[in-house]
């Protein structure tokens, strides 16, 4: 079915991940056992998580196997998912292979819409530790928006009672809220606690 996004998932992987990238070079030494939206998650977890998820980034645009990649790494610094996802970003750059099936823990997608699931992982996630750690939470509405709208439509409210589905009610965004509030909490994050405790 279609969604109102661009076609080209491209630009908005580059822009995603160098947002998260220089989210992850702001993290101090003193943060990395503080709390996070993600309850199962302190920094340093979730930062070792976004690392996880750039290698499979990495492994999508290198045609390898996803799910042969941990979800949480070992390492948790900006350099290591800098230079995996900017090594995914050169090889998606003259990739053919966008309307390629390819396998991602949530199904068999083309390569195209599991490029948006994981930029929609990177924003949800990049929001996560920017509120937790006091940086701005917001990305570019320009990539934002078309993320959202995919959320919107492939993760609707009705679902998330099922027992496969990683994601909590969807909460009542502020109406001061951004783009990318509104996209963590379509994902189920309670947004205002961790708000003030980015603009303290």
């Amino acid at each position: 079915m279609a969604i109102d996004q661009p076609a080209d998932p491209r630009p908005a992987y580059a822009a995603a991940t160098t947002w998260v990238a220089d989210l992850l070079a702001g993290v101090t030494d003193t943060q990395l056992d503080g709390p996070t939206p993600c309850d199962e998650f302190d920094v340093r977890t979730l930062m070792r998580h976004l690392i996880g998820t750039g290698k499979r980034g990495l492994a999508l645009a290198e045609g390898t196997d996803i799910l042969a990649v941990p979800p949480i790494d070992d390492r948790h610094d900006a350099a290591t998912y800098a230079e995996a996802t900017g090594r995914a970003v050169e090889l998606l750059a003259g990739s053919s292979r966008l309307g390629e099936i390819v396998t991602v823990p949530w199904g068999q997608v083309p390569l195209a819409a599991a490029l948006w699931g994981y930029i929609s992982e990177a924003l949800t996630h990049g929001w996560d530790l920017a509120v937790a750690t006091g940086q701005n939470s917001e990305a570019d509405p320009a990539i934002v928006e078309p993320t959202l709208a995919a959320a919107r439509q492939f993760i609707p409210a009705e679902i998330r009672t099922l027992d496969d589905i990683p994601f909590g009610p969807v909460v009542e965004p502020r109406a001061e809220a951004g783009l990318t509030e509104r996209l963590a909490n379509w994902t189920g994050r309670t947004s205002a606690n961790w708000i003030q405790v980015a603009a303290s």
